[in-house]
């Protein structure tokens, strides 16, 4: 009897139930919001950095950092544009998912099922705890029915934090939402050098 009670106390959280946000946000057609993103580490000490960004199926992405760097998909090529130095960059999406792992989840949040087991954390947090080498766990938190924030410890040891500040869904995006949106003069840059 012992035993079993012992069994059941280690299985239980298992068995809880996840929260709705969580099987809603793989099928959310449009997901837009203003973000705050946050990084601890030792060696540059705490950043925060706020924009929008927009994430719909399909692959498709827009990041805006408030001062100008954008990142763009359109579910095949990413794109980042720099204003500060005129330049921008291309890079074929799945490249982009193997060197930033992250980055797929955001661009696929079906993803999320297969590289992750979600465990519940009570409330509306959930513990993901990678089915593979090389992925961080994430702890992930919604609120009214969506993803609210990402947090997690990156490769060299910094804490990192997403946080979307108003999420909203929609039906379809703005036309042109996930194209980037390049100035005459823009130089292109290859990657690493």
């Amino acid at each position: 009897m012992r035993s079993l009670l012992i069994a059941l106390l280690i299985t239980a959280p298992a068995l809880a139930a996840l929260p709705g946000w969580w099987n809603a946000f793989a099928r959310t057609p449009v997901l837009e919001s203003r973000f705050r993103q946050e990084s601890d580490s030792l060696v540059f000490g705490k950043l925060a950095r706020e924009g929008r960004l927009a994430l719909a199926q399909g692959g498709r992405l827009r990041v805006a950092y408030a001062g100008g760097l954008t990142v763009t998909c359109d579910g095949r090529t990413l794109v980042q544009y720099d204003p500060d130095t005129r330049t921008a960059q291309r890079v074929a999406l799945a490249q982009a998912v193997r060197d930033f792992p992250l980055l797929g989840l955001l661009l696929d949040p079906a993803r999320l099922e297969r590289l992750y087991r979600a465990e519940p954390l009570g409330g509306e947090a959930l513990r993901l705890v990678p089915k593979e080498a090389g992925l961080p766990e994430l702890k992930a938190t919604g609120r009214k029915g969506l993803l609210w924030s990402l947090e997690w410890t990156d490769p060299t040891g910094a804490r990192q934090k997403l946080e979307l500040l108003d999420p909203k869904t929609s039906a379809r995006p703005t036309p042109g939402l996930f194209q980037p949106q390049l100035p005459t003069g823009t130089r292109w840059a290859t990657p690493n050098g």
